[in-house]
């Protein structure tokens, strides 16, 4: 792929989202007012990205991959529930899975 056709994408992925983006705010209030919808729609970006997560941890290419970004991931996530700062989580998941992956492990 040359460069001029990858930056042709970023910039058509670009103003495909911006797009969609200012589609949704033309949705009438109607159709996602409601206490039912609207608990609904506060837990997709929940569960999609809770989904991206787990294909990103332990997807691989025809089967289930334990690697160091499992360890990584459940490091951030004790690292969340004892309330640290995300930019310790995120530099300590980092280093862990930079560490394993030196030490061979994924």
């Amino acid at each position: 792929m040359s460069t001029t056709v990858l930056w042709v994408s970023v910039l058509a992925a670009c103003a495909l989202g911006f797009v969609t983006k200012y589609l949704g705010h033309l949705v009438p209030e109607s159709l996602v007012d409601g206490r039912r919808r609207s608990r609904i729609i506060g837990l997709l970006p929940v569960a999609l990205l809770a989904g991206l997560v787990v294909t990103q941890t332990v997807g691989g290419d025809e089967r289930i991959v334990l690697d160091a970004r499992l360890a990584a991931v459940v490091l951030a996530v004790v690292l969340l529930w004892l309330r640290a700062n995300f930019v310790v989580v995120v530099v300590a998941a980092a280093a862990l899975a930079a560490g394993l992956r030196a030490l061979g492990w994924g």
